[in-house]
């Protein structure tokens, strides 16, 4: 009986021995494989056996992580508090060099990451103005990530990017820089306003002129046309009534006096076309009665 059962305990301490040895990295990470003590091996994602009670694996997250740094009071470039807040983005290079300077180049990475950050931002805002911090915040962002890049290279991190996340001046110096702003924007609208009123002005004083070329024009039209009418009827005078012009004026004359309604009193007993010659001047004409033959 004592027989069969040695075999049995041997059996059960080899399989609690072989899960024991089994360690398994899911790709999200790598592992460093210490042995009492020391560094022994690397440890990538997959199966990875090391040797119980003897070997010790540390896991080591090399996905994109971020630490917050929480909010701080930094004196600007010009002596004005302000509290400001950011975030890093980093992770860990997933070679074994650089996982190896994760563990024993630094203690508590995230840690390092946040104060090396607070003391960076503090000396970047310090050398600019509250307006500078305000409005060129992508500069800030790069220095302060250049400055972390620096120092992380040598944990063995990388630094994705670097986020300065909110500004907050006094109370006073906020309501100031509104007023500001309100300023600038109302003498802005203001400008634009008076460019338009120039616009409209230049387009009304184009169309007074436009107008007034067309009128000129339509003068000059009608003048030369009246012209041309004055050259027809001289030319029609010359032509019919050569050596006739008296008479010609005679009967503008009464042309003049017919168009202005001017009242004519008849004689009795005469025909109204003596008296149309009598008022132009015109004496009739004498028709001679033919022989009779």
């Amino acid at each position: 009986m004592v027989g069969v059962i040695e075999p049995v305990i041997l059996a059960v301490l080899l399989i609690i021995l072989g899960a024991l040895s089994i360690r398994i990295v899911r790709p999200t990470g790598r592992a460093i494989v210490e042995r009492f003590g020391k560094y022994h091996c690397f440890a990538t994602p997959g199966i990875n056996f090391i040797l119980p009670f003897i070997d010790r694996l540390y896991p080591v997250n090399i996905t994109e992580q971020i630490t917050e740094l929480e909010q701080q009071e930094v004196i600007t470039g010009d002596n004005l508090n302000a509290m400001v807040d950011a975030q890093v983005y980093y992770k860990i290079l997933s070679d074994e060099e650089n996982v190896k300077k994760s563990q024993y180049n630094v203690n508590k990475v995230d840690y390092q990451i946040v104060a090396l950050a607070r003391t960076t931002l503090r000396n970047v805002i310090g050398s600019m103005t509250l307006k500078e911090v305000n409005s060129a915040r992508n500069v800030i962002n790069e220095k302060l990530g250049t400055a972390l890049e620096k120092e992380a290279s040598k944990w063995g991190v990388e630094i994705v990017r670097a986020e300065l996340k909110e500004v907050t001046p006094p109370a006073a110096v906020q309501t100031t820089m509104n007023q500001i702003v309100v300023a600038e924007n109302e003498k802005i609208a203001a400008k634009d306003f008076a460019i338009a009123q120039q616009t409209r002005a230049d387009g009304e004083r184009m169309a007074t002129v436009k107008i007034a070329e067309g009128n000129a024009q339509a003068v000059q039209i009608e003048a030369a046309a009246k012209a041309y009418q004055i050259k027809l009827v001289n030319e029609s005078a010359q032509k019919y009534f050569k050596g006739n012009a008296q008479v010609l004026k005679k009967l503008e004359t009464v042309e003049s006096t017919l168009k202005n309604n001017t009242k004519i009193v008849i004689p009795q007993g005469q025909q109204l076309v003596n008296v149309i010659d009598s008022i132009a001047g015109i004496l009739p004409i004498r028709m001679e009665k033919k022989s009779e033959k």
